[in-house]
Order: C-alpha cells, then structure tokens, then sequence
C-alpha cells in the first residue's frame, strides 16, 4: 500500500525528533536514511515503511518549518534491490501528490537523527524552504513514448529512397558479403529515426506547452524511444495535460506507444545540497 502523507499543523514545530543510536553499539552498525525534505507542518500515516529487508518503519525528524522523511538502515546491509529503490521513490510520489517535497538521492544517509535536524534541516533551511515554496501546489509528470519498430521502420524505408534500394540489395544476400552495405542502411535508419525523434518532442512540446512550466528532456536509452521528458505541472493543470496528451497519443496512432507518469516528486527539477552520505 502507497505510503501517504496529509498537512496539519503540528503542535511541536520546531522540536526535532531525537533518537540515540547508544543502544545499537552492540549490534549492526546503523545511519539514518533521508528520502526527502518536506515542509514542518505534516504528519505520517501509521505504519509507513521504506527501504530495507525487512522494510523499515518510516518516521518523522522536525527542525522549525522543515521536516524529512528517514528510516533506520543497517550499515552492513548495503542497498542496492529493485524494491528499496520502488520503496524509496514509492514513498516520495505518494507524498508529492500531496505536500510538495524535495527528493534526496537514492542510498543518502546521515549519522543521527540529530544530524538530520541540525546538519541538513538546520543548516540548509533557508535554501529548503524557498525550494518548497516554489514546488506548492506542483509535481512532476514523465511523458515516455517508444516507437513501434515495425512501423518506424517502414517509415523510413517508404520515405528514404536510398534506403529502400539498400534493403532491396540485401534481399536474400549473403551476410559476410553485404556487411558495408547493412552498416550503410542501418546508419540511415538511426540517422532518419534521430530526425523523427527531434520532429515528435517538437510535436509533444506544442501539445503540452499551455499546460506546463518547465520541462527536462531526458536522452534515449535506446533507439526505440521516441520520447522521454519531465515536466513540472500546476497540480490544477494535471487534467489538461493528461487530456492532450491522450490527443498526441491518438494522432500518433500506431506507430508510438504512449505513456504518461505521475504525479511524482520533482526529481528533474531541484537540486538538494546536503551533507549525506552514500550507502
């Protein structure tokens, strides 16, 4: 079940939580894990758990109007599975489609959480607070298209005369003997899919545009995708850029596979400077 986090003003503002690691001297070596900075005044759904194996109960650490997410880990458990990964970012979009929220790298840990209240929330106040302010009432959405391969390519092989003649050469040739010329068709075909990506981010960039402000292109993992960008979006607007979107998704019709993410916490669009470590 999705972790999930409400505002409500809290009596203790600016009383941070203390938990002393004394007790653990005799057993695994323990640090705090921070997933995210949020603003003082919410509270924590009961039995919310994060990363870890077993997972770990998540808690609360409070310095004046900041607050942060953490868990206990063990040391000599290093992290690293697909489900501390799902748990840590799990935790975050399900705490942004609510309270705005500045993610903290994955595997980020500190000593205490006293270190959490003073040496981050403390030190780097300031520069937290204007960041949440800026994320109210804001999340992030992830447009992902891939390309049908069939259809692609017989875009460009219908498009591109040169390559049509190429793939007509190849025709029951023999491999070793045409080897040049499959590396020359497959250059135009990554060559003409480039352009094509270039023309759909345009084409989603026009779409989305009225209801967005601001966007990351991320680059292609592979030459499949289409396109893979982030935007931040007005929580009010969400609607409207999941209505365009579906639109794109109709006009491209069969030949990109369309999805949209989100809402999610604002991955591409902050950057948290703290004293943490890597786990």
């Amino acid at each position: 079940m999705p972790a999930q986090t409400r505002a409500k003003k809290n009596q203790d503002k600016g009383t941070a939580q203390k938990r002393g690691k004394e007790d653990q001297g005799k057993g695994a070596q323990q640090a705090v894990y921070v997933y995210g900075i949020l603003p003082g005044d919410i509270e924590l759904e009961d039995g919310t758990t994060g990363v870890g194996d077993p997972p770990a109960e998540v808690r609360v650490v409070r310095s004046g109007d900041l607050a942060a997410l953490v868990s206990d880990v063990d040391l000599d458990k290093p992290l690293g599975r697909p489900e501390d990964l799902y748990a840590h970012e799990e935790l975050l979009d399900a705490t942004a489609a609510g309270v705005p929220v500045l993610p903290l790298r994955f595997g980020a840990v500190v000593a205490s959480d006293e270190a959490v209240a003073e040496e981050l929330l403390g030190a780097h106040g300031d520069e937290f607070a204007a960041a949440l302010e800026q994320l109210e009432g804001h999340a992030e959405y992830v447009v992902k298209g891939r390309y049908v391969e069939d259809t692609v390519l017989r875009e460009v092989l219908d498009e591109n005369p040169e390559a049509g003649e190429l793939r007509d050469q190849l025709k029951d040739a023999d491999e070793d003997a045409t080897r040049e010329l499959r590396m020359q068709l497959g250059e135009i075909v990554s060559n003409s899919i480039d352009a094509k990506r270039e023309q759909d981010l345009q084409a989603l960039d026009d779409a989305v545009s009225d209801h967005v402000e601001a966007s990351v292109v991320r680059s292609p993992t592979d030459d499949m995708e289409a396109v893979h960008v982030a935007f931040l979006v007005d929580l009010d607007s969400a609607d409207a850029l999941e209505q365009a979107v579906d639109e794109l998704a109709r006009d491209w019709g069969d030949r990109i596979e369309v999805r949209l993410m989100g809402p999610m916490a604002a991955y591409d669009f902050v950057g948290t400077t703290t004293p943490a470590q890597d786990i």
